[in-house]
């Protein structure tokens, strides 16, 4: 079983590229030690107040993905320095 999840952020603290790349890197760094997920900056490279994470994970069963990936979108929730946007999840067998 795969999960990928697609987490559109605005990061309203971000006053340029060299500000949002230290969130963005600081908060995927997080995510993949603490819920060893494998997660990536994917869309809105050069704009300096709105990224896409896109982050995937792979277990044996569905149900523990649906909780981990609910999890990781919480997490992302309450960080501080970002605000939640949209959220796309997929699951594939």
């Amino acid at each position: 079983m795969i999960a990928g999840v697609q987490i559109e952020l605005f990061l309203p603290a971000s006053q340029n590229l060299k500000e949002k790349r230290a969130i963005v890197k600081s908060l995927i760094g997080k995510l993949r030690s603490r819920f060893n997920v494998s997660a990536a900056e994917v869309a809105y490279l050069e704009q300096w107040q709105r990224t896409v994470l896109g982050i995937a994970a792979v277990a044996n069963e569905i149900s523990f993905l649906q909780q981990e990936m609910q999890a990781v979108i919480r997490f992302v929730e309450n960080h501080p320095e970002a605000e939640l946007i949209r959220v796309d999840t997929e699951y594939y067998e």
